[in-house]
């Protein structure tokens, strides 16, 4: 039972991570000035690869034991949240919308991670990663957003 609810979250984490290749970043992005903690481009799909298998893990770990309900509503709603942020940064270019998404996004992993732990203690560290991740996207994202502020407050025409 375990594989077959690893594979059916693992599909959501790819699902979520699937934007990534719709929407990339691209020559506006490129053009952007970035903080300087900012990762080489390959880090980020070694890193959503591994995040993504330790988010499919908890979430099939938590699905089988008892009084799961809301650690799984938590790990929905974040799953979306992360689906989200990509088609809004890159997609629209809107900075500061994307900003509050990622500040959802960074909520609703908390809450999923605090969650998590409450039913099984794993789940809730394989969610740590993640919140460290998603921290730093978020001071990237607070990062661009300050150093582009044109750009912020004037998202740049999608067809451009």
């Amino acid at each position: 039972m375990f594989w077959l609810l690893f594979s059916v979250f693992l599909v959501a984490c790819l699902g979520a991570g699937a934007t990534g290749g719709l929407f990339p970043p691209g020559p506006w992005y490129r053009a952007l000035n970035k903080p300087w903690f900012t990762p080489p481009d390959w880090v980020f799909p070694v890193t959503w690869l591994v995040l993504y298998l330790c988010m499919a893990t908890a979430g099939a770990r938590v699905a089988m034991t008892e009084g799961a309900g809301l650690a799984l509503a938590l790990w929905a709603l974040q799953i979306a949240f992360n689906g989200l942020w990509t088609p809004v940064f890159f997609g629209l270019r809107n900075i500061r919308l994307g900003m509050a998404v990622v500040s959802f996004l960074w909520l609703t992993v908390f809450f999923a991670m605090v969650a998590h732990w409450q039913v099984d203690t794993l789940a809730g560290v394989l969610f740590v990663p993640y919140l460290v991740w998603v921290t730093i996207a978020a001071a990237l994202n607070a990062g661009v957003w300050r150093m582009n502020p044109d750009a912020a407050r004037n998202p740049p025409d999608v067809a451009s």
